[in-house]
């Protein structure tokens, strides 16, 4: 069990769409519309994937006119990324050790 990994963290990128646009905010600041085209996710749908990554704090929103930009928040990632190379880490430094069988 990863106790050392934000596991609630991991659900919400677990989710194949939400991580397409994760993926997608990677590279730009992205309005609903942008996503839809880009996904092909219908525009409930995908409210309702932003809004579980927004209360996450994965993305942050920009109101610009009647539009609402989305924009990732690295730190989140690079906190998560972080966390895996931690565990990945520990894992090489226990690599010798081995509990012996009772």
């Amino acid at each position: 069990m990863m106790t050392s990994v934000d596991t609630d963290l991991i659900r919400v990128l677990a989710d194949p769409l939400r991580l397409q646009i994760v993926t997608l905010l990677a590279k730009e600041t992205l309005c609903t519309t942008h996503l839809m085209e880009e996904t092909g996710a219908r525009q409930t749908n995908l409210s309702n994937h932003l809004r579980v990554l927004r209360e996450a704090g994965v993305v942050e929103t920009e109101p610009c006119g009647r539009f609402t930009y989305y924009r990732l928040k690295p730190d989140v990632i690079a906190s998560l990324a972080g966390q895996f190379a931690d565990l990945a880490e520990s894992a090489r430094t226990a690599a010798e050790n081995k509990r012996a069988c009772p």
